[in-house]
């Protein structure tokens, strides 16, 4: 039997944990994706999409059918190819239920956008061998290196 490492989630992430996965995954589930653009997972899709990767928007309405020009599913089990981020846009209490979904269709990681954590969520996704990250921003992530301060520059 092996055994299954789980993270602190409430203490920072080491940067190479979080390059490391963004730099691996290609194609992400957008689980709350909104076809609003003034909510803030519309420019996540967008900016995320923009950088490469194979944006899946879930959205469980079935009057949203398209958002950006990409096909809507209407959940994770319905999608027709492989997954692998879960990309989390949705209350911290739906959380587990998600992460059960991420687990049955064999995501590798499950990402809690900011304000989206959970302790019950993270460890279904770890016991299943998941890469977890709660309450940060992919879209943030992948543009952090390079933020560099310039503490001496005059103002």
């Amino acid at each position: 039997m092996t055994q299954v490492t789980y993270m602190d989630h409430d203490q920072p992430y080491d940067d190479d944990y979080l390059q490391g996965i963004l730099k691996s995954v290609k194609t992400i589930a957008m689980v709350g994706a909104s076809p609003d653009k003034t909510k803030f997972s519309y420019g996540v899709l967008r900016v995320l999409r923009e950088t490469g990767y194979d944006m899946i928007p879930v959205n469980p309405r079935p009057e949203v059918t398209e958002i950006r020009g990409i096909k809507v599913y209407p959940s994770l089990d319905a999608i027709d190819r492989p997954i692998d981020m879960v990309q989390v846009f949705r209350r911290a209490e739906d959380l587990p239920k998600i992460a059960r979904e991420a687990v049955a269709v064999g995501a590798r990681v499950l990402w809690g956008q900011i304000g989206v954590f959970n302790k019950e969520a993270a460890r279904i996704a770890e016991d299943a061998g998941m890469k977890v990250v709660m309450n940060r921003c992919p879209k943030i992530e992948l543009f952090r290196p390079f933020w560099k301060p310039r503490l001496n520059q005059k103002i």
